[in-house]
């Protein structure tokens, strides 16, 4: 293959090598017109082992989750990528809008005004597999690879296999299986069950935190306490960092954050205030809470309509003035796009995503059935994020598939390099990846 890298070097145990491309940043539009368009640069990093530069390896890619998540940059050679460079050379294509690739920020989108939810749009899963595609037929002559998927990344594969599943050997997914057809209402009904659960079992695990908690709210609810850039600290952006409690070690990072939180009777820390803003200011990852709901925008589930704020309005136990206060998951609400700072520029935007009901289809459920791509899924059986059932029963429709049901791991398992190696044998014991 011929490639000409931008860039190479070396980290420990990896040699890295980087490539620009360009699309278009509407392909549907650019189906039709081949000659112009507004284009924009996808980011791609190579990681091969350096003993094994010059081998023909197979091509593994790595779709990280999300929404809007870019792809790791690695500091060492362990877990999951440790495991990858033993068997492949490994293709980190930086997801549209995000890393490297053409980054998006909230000043971006309000520049484009009422066309900013059009804009949104091409920045789905659909999207994604037709710039995946490009990369391995442009960068990588067109040779299959496999796919290895953390979260969001699961619903890229199932995009994916309903699209072009001739480019793929197989697809290894961990703990990202959407629910087909997708239902925005039917996820947050599951999860906020969930979040209320995890919870508990915070407070059960840190008994002493459920007046501190009480503690904090009640001075959030009194009014101006403002964090570092400015922003007001509210009860419902404190609650919003139960998010963390999908992860490991969340309940432990909370505990931690919770302990520093007065440096008096009524007067937060700073240290805890910086934190907080670290945390809940979306700097480093915008499309996050923005694209969110729209990964389940589906023609036939109807807009998604601000799915988790109606669920939480009919549940009055995670209202902020209730003690004690319950925390929230991944759940994007429209506060969001007023009180934090780096998101108010994507709130036009969002509200039309919301509404918008001509969304493209992400899944055929006739290719998933017929699909031949050897499929592995790992199915956290506790995950806060994304429902097991909902998960199994999507697998059950896809054909070639596998699934490992674990609560060993939260939602972060593919941390663990053992989490690929047991993907990889139970393709391996089922006839192996695709030639």
């Amino acid at each position: 293959m011929t490639r000409t890298a931008t860039a190479q070097y070396m980290l420990p145990g990896i040699r890295v090598r980087e490539y620009l491309t360009t699309v278009p940043l509407d392909w549907a539009a650019a189906d039709e017109d081949a000659t112009g368009g507004e284009t924009i640069e996808l980011f791609v990093r190579e990681l091969v082992d350096p003993e094994h530069d010059d081998a023909d390896r197979p091509l593994l890619t790595y779709l990280q989750g999300g929404p809007g998540g870019a792809n790791p940059r690695p500091l060492t050679r362990d877990g999951w990528i440790d495991e990858a460079l033993h068997h492949y050379r490994v293709v980190l294509v930086d997801q549209r809008g995000t890393g490297l690739s053409t980054p998006v920020d909230a000043a971006i989108v309000a520049e484009r005004g009422d066309a900013g939810g059009d804009y949104l749009a091409c920045f789905r899963a659909d999207s994604i597999v037709r710039d995946l595609e490009h990369v391995r037929t442009t960068l990588y002559d067109g040779r299959r690879w496999a796919t290895l998927a953390q979260s969001f990344g699961g619903w890229i594969t199932m995009t994916y296999l309903s699209s072009a599943p001739d480019g793929l050997t197989a697809s290894y997914v961990c703990g990202g299986v959407p629910g087909i057809p997708p239902r925005a209402s039917e996820v947050y009904r599951r999860t906020f069950d969930r979040v209320a659960t995890k919870t508990a079992e915070f407070f059960r695990r840190f008994p002493d935190d459920e007046a501190a908690v009480a503690r904090i709210a009640d001075r959030l609810a009194e009014g101006d306490v403002r964090l570092p850039d400015g922003d007001l600290l509210t009860v419902r952006r404190f609650q919003a960092l139960g998010i963390d409690f999908g992860m490991k070690p969340g309940f432990e990072r909370l505990h931690w954050l919770i302990e520093k939180a007065f440096i008096r009777p009524g007067r937060f820390s700073e240290a805890f205030l910086q934190d907080v803003m670290a945390l809940s200011s979306s700097a480093g990852n915008p499309l996050f809470w923005t694209l969110q709901e729209s990964i389940y925008g589906d023609q036939e589930s109807g807009a998604t309509a601000w799915a988790a704020q109606a669920e939480r309005d009919r549940r009055s136990e995670f209202d902020e003035t209730r003690r004690p206060l319950l925390f929230t998951g991944e759940m994007a609400f429209p506060w969001m796009f007023d009180e934090v700072r780096l998101l108010r520029g994507f709130r036009t935007a969002v509200d039309a995503l919301a509404a918008k009901t001509d969304w493209a289809p992400l899944y055929d459920r006739a290719a998933l059935a017929r699909n031949e791509v050897p499929v592995a899924a790992v199915v956290y059986f506790d995950d806060m994020y994304v429902d097991a059932a909902l998960q199994l029963e999507t697998l059950k429709g896809v054909g070639e598939s596998q699934y490992w049901v674990t609560n060993e791991y939260e939602h972060d398992g593919i941390g663990s390099g053992r989490t690929l190696t047991r993907l990889r044998e139970l393709v391996r014991d089922h006839g192996g990846e695709r030639a």
